[in-house]
């Protein structure tokens, strides 16, 4: 395997690395671009749900379910339908349930349907017809207490 050369052999040329080493090691810990919202402009509407993982800014019309990370309404925006999200904030109309850990109305917000939360910001002027419903956190189990073995009864008669 090593083998000490004789003055007849040349040595195989030595390749050059073409990064510095700095760069070799930031490439490994590159960061991902935070992700951009998607956006439904006020000239559009949509008939039908909306799912995804993401944020979503509704400044159109959206008749259907939403359910998404984080959605903000624009003031031109308004949603007909059930709106599921880790966060909400709205500035325009939502006709439908609302579920988020954090909700957020707006002065300029109409709602009309029931809001369950974690936590509820509302401005002076915002309106919200419904009810405002806690989450509910599972109750812990009860702890079982041991019972007691009971040995099986004998038939006295046999």
């Amino acid at each position: 395997m090593f083998s000490k050369q004789t003055k007849g052999q040349s040595s195989p040329p030595r390749i050059e690395p073409l990064a510095t080493p700095v760069a070799v090691a930031a490439e490994p810990t590159r960061k991902l671009a935070p992700k951009v919202a998607s956006l439904i402009s006020a000239d559009i509407s949509i008939e039908g749900g909306i799912v995804g993982d993401g944020e979503l800014q509704i400044d159109g019309i959206v008749r259907g379910d939403v359910r998404v990370a984080r959605l903000m309404v624009g003031e031109t925006g308004h949603v007909e339908g059930s709106v599921f999200a880790e966060a909400v904030e709205v500035r325009g109309r939502v006709v439908g349930a609302i579920t988020a850990k954090q909700v957020r109305l707006y002065g300029t917000s109409y709602i009309d349907g029931d809001i369950t939360h974690e936590q509820l910001a509302m401005e002076t002027g915002a309106f919200f017809q419904g009810r405002s419903l806690k989450f509910q956190r599972p109750a812990q189990p009860a702890a079982i207490a041991p019972t007691a073995v009971v040995a099986p009864v004998s038939d006295p008669q046999s």
